[in-house]
């Protein structure tokens, strides 16, 4: 059973009763039946929540700090529990580097760590708590004995390197879908970031990459297109024998950024079959307030950070530092920019956040342009995304009365939440069956 009450006391909170409790004021003096936020919240629970693309560091995988603690992580055990979440599916990421063999090993030990440090939660520290699964039906299972569920994702095939059997190492850790590159043209595939100077390393796939995406068909692990670029999109399109995802991405009408997807992507995901997880990424969803809001909290940003005896860095300059001073400036950043919001509150008419109702835009966008079975949710939360609203996963809540309010179906709203993406699953699973016969 689920149970999401900070986030429903938050809503009502948010409200002033009239009319003897049947309609309550919002905010914005719009009114909302308290009929529609029950509907809301018993859908909340009768549906699996899952959300495709959570980051972790593992660090907060250790016996004294972990996920069974309320930490400042967007999702842990307690978020979970209080936003009715009821599966997160952690990623092994590792940033791309040079294409050499001392590259290769780095990255694959940091993912080494990463699928270790997932199942210490999953065997060790909170197995009462939490389980892995590797299909749909453990999902099912697990979900209805009350625990939550932890699933794995590969985000850069950047740890492959040059080893095809290392594809079928990871799915035996349990990942059970990987992208091809991240941000920069992986040994597998270009990136989406080619974009910017119009540079390409193979035009779309390299050989191995395209042995790679015959290998994760064979073995039942769905391809994940979020980060390469366009062309690479398409070849593992015309490649691949089974539907493929986007693990977090949104539309590009909305929001022109090149990790989102333009119309023309839109509908090979629906002659392929496969399903557009939307992300809750500000940057994605809605750029130009994004941008705007940012440019407002610069110079909040660079007061409090002096305060704090050091400078604002912008990404590019925290990129160029040696990798352990970069993770310590990361922690600053983080409480810089949460000190700098709080700040912002005081301050009249300031430029708003990103928020939830910007984000399912992308989702009615989505649905109106290719059907409600082709589009799932995604946050990239604890790796840069969540939207005011939705800030992590205690709040998962807030996205179903945003659905409920809009006239989705509990039908709908479980193929959005879970059952579309599982459906994937099931098919590259399947697929992958006849192909090992």
């Amino acid at each position: 059973m689920k149970l999401f009450f900070p986030s429903f006391f938050l809503i009502i909170m948010m409200y002033s009763c009239k009319d003897n409790g049947n309609t309550i004021n919002d905010l914005d003096g719009n009114t909302e039946s308290v009929r529609l936020i029950q509907k809301a919240k018993d859908i909340h629970k009768r549906v699996i929540t899952l959300d495709t693309h959570c980051d972790i560091d593992i660090k907060n995988f250790t016996d004294s700090v972990n996920y069974t603690q309320n930490l400042e992580s967007q999702v842990n055990l307690p978020k979970m529990k209080a936003g009715g979440l009821d599966v997160a599916w952690f990623v092994v990421y590792t940033g791309q580097d040079t294409l050499i063999h001392e590259g290769f090993e780095n990255a694959y030990n940091k993912a080494m760590a990463k699928f270790n440090a997932i199942h210490k939660l999953v065997e060790d520290i909170a197995p009462d708590e939490i389980e892995l699964a590797l299909n749909s039906d453990d999902v099912k299972r697990i979900t209805k004995s009350g625990k939550k569920v932890a699933m794995i994702g590969i985000e850069n095939g950047y740890p492959v390197g040059n080893d095809l059997t290392n594809v079928e190492k990871f799915y035996n850790l349990g990942a059970r879908y990987m992208s091809l590159s991240h941000n920069g043209h992986s040994q597998l595939s270009d990136s989406n970031t080619g974009e910017i100077d119009g540079l390409w390393l193979h035009n779309g796939l390299s050989d191995l990459g395209k042995e790679v995406i015959k290998e994760m068909n064979r073995l039942g692990m769905m391809i994940d297109v979020s980060h390469p670029s366009k062309e690479a999109i398409k070849q593992m399109i015309q490649l691949s024998k089974a539907p493929i995802i986007a693990s977090h991405s949104s539309a590009r009408a909305l929001c022109d950024h090149s990790r989102n997807l333009d119309d023309e992507q839109l509908q090979w995901f629906k002659e392929n079959g496969g399903v557009i997880q939307t992300v809750a990424f500000q940057a994605y969803v809605n750029k130009e307030k994004n941008d705007t809001r940012n440019e407002a909290l610069k110079p909040i940003y660079e007061t409090i950070a002096k305060s704090l005896g050091n400078r604002w860095l912008e990404r590019e300059e925290i990129k160029a530092l040696p990798d352990e001073e970069q993770e310590a400036y990361y922690n600053l950043r983080a409480k810089v920019k949460r000190l700098a919001d709080e700040k912002a509150k005081t301050i009249k008419d300031f430029p708003p956040k990103v928020n939830v109702s910007d984000f399912v835009d992308h989702i009615d966008y989505l649905v109106e342009k290719i059907g409600v079975d082709y589009v799932g949710i995604s946050s990239d939360f604890d790796g840069g995304g969540g939207v005011e609203g939705w800030s992590d996963a205690s709040e998962t809540f807030n996205v179903t009365l945003e659905l409920v309010k809009r006239g989705y179906t509990e039908e709908e709203i479980a193929k959005l939440w879970s059952g579309n993406l599982l459906r994937v699953l099931d098919e590259v699973q399947t697929i992958a069956q006849t192909l090992r016969k």
